[in-house]
């Protein structure tokens, strides 16, 4: 686990976790596209249920049906297990006026990513493991990006190796706190954003949480915890 005192907050509060090992474990989950779900190690493993050569319509998001609070650290498990592809992590994910992320209002989202960025939500979004065009292959990167928009605002250096060489389950953390969004990748920070709330519009708050794959990528996942997180001792006592 980081050391969250750097970053302004003491030891959160686990308020959610899921081993991922189980159909029963994601029976209240929402998939939005196609895709093929199994847990042949104990860990979910996903894949494309239609052809890649469908491009974006072979794409799909798996949504965690909880709400999470504004500040949050989000940690899981991955493994890639066959590629090419990419792999993003929604969070703070809710509709444009405030709706939940579910409400019928909304348009109807069916993986396409257009749907994601220039349709009825916002979001951040971390893309991760990024092994699906030429350059993405030949130089790796991790992205983040805020919606409504397309905006990038964010990048560091993959440094999870490509599927052949991957020898153990990766983790993966997300830490979002007040302005500051950061992305480690066992607990080393690859990238960190200063979100000023006027630049690419307000601050995100809280919302939802969902993994988007890529065909024809496979790749494994476990162990998602969430903390809500608090103030720091320092900061309480420069505010009282």
């Amino acid at each position: 686990m980081i050391n969250w005192n750097q970053y302004g907050v003491k030891n959160g509060e686990c308020i959610y976790k899921n081993s991922l090992k189980s159909d029963q474990d994601i029976r209240e989950f929402v998939l939005e596209g196609s895709a093929k779900i199994s847990f042949p190690e104990g860990r979910m493993r996903m894949e494309n249920a239609m052809s890649a050569d469908q491009g974006q319509k072979a794409n799909y998001v798996l949504w965690c049906p909880e709400d999470f609070p504004s500040d949050v650290y989000i940690q899981w498990k991955f493994w890639p297990i066959k590629e090419p592809g990419l792999c993003i992590l929604f969070f703070s994910a809710a509709g444009r006026n405030g709706e939940d992320l579910f409400d019928p209002s909304l348009q109807a989202r069916t993986g396409e990513y257009n749907l994601y960025h220039h349709g009825d939500i916002n979001a951040y979004h971390v893309s991760y493991f990024r092994r699906k065009e030429a350059d993405e292959r030949a130089f790796h990167t991790c992205n983040l990006r805020k919606s409504y928009g397309f905006h990038l605002t964010a990048q560091g250096g993959d440094p999870i190796p490509d599927a052949d060489e991957a020898a153990s389950p990766y983790t993966l953390g997300v830490l979002k706190y007040r302005e500051q969004v950061r992305f480690f990748v066992n607990d080393m920070e690859v990238f960190c954003y200063l979100d000023d709330g006027r630049t690419y519009g307000p601050r995100l708050g809280g919302g939802k949480i969902g993994f988007r794959q890529l065909a024809p990528l496979v790749a494994e996942y476990a162990d998602l915890e969430v903390y809500a997180l608090h103030a720091g001792e320092d900061e309480k006592d420069a505010r009282d």
